[in-house]
């Protein structure tokens, strides 16, 4: 499994297309990416795990992939997840709102990769 601050350096390469409160479309960009992104589409059940993934963090309601876009719509709760958390997060800003989703997908990734231990 790849490590959660790997994860984080794609981050940066994430992109907000279009936000409105309580769904964001997110789109990862191709430029010059720190870390290799597959050449060819995930399978489905990379797929399926990306899904699982989402819906066990909380306040994540649901996750639509894109894969040929590389691209995902999120619906999220806002009372959990604050609207400016995904533009502060993916800019790398440390304003209280990133951190709240950042220690939400911290968390979820924890218990994710303890379970499969």
């Amino acid at each position: 499994m790849v490590g959660f601050e790997t994860l984080l350096l794609l981050v940066s390469r994430v992109r907000v297309v279009h936000h409105i409160r309580g769904r964001i479309r997110l789109k990862l960009i191709d430029a010059d990416l720190p870390v290799p992104v597959p050449a060819r589409l995930p399978d489905r059940s990379a797929l399926r795990r990306a899904h699982d993934i989402a819906a066990r963090t909380p306040g994540v309601r649901s996750l639509r992939l894109n894969p040929l876009a590389r691209s995902c719509a999120v619906e999220y709760d806002p009372s959990i997840i604050p609207d400016q958390a995904w533009s502060d997060f993916l800019a790398g800003s440390r304003s209280p709102a990133a951190g709240i989703l950042e220690d939400i997908l911290r968390d979820t990734y924890r218990e994710i990769v303890d379970a499969q231990l």
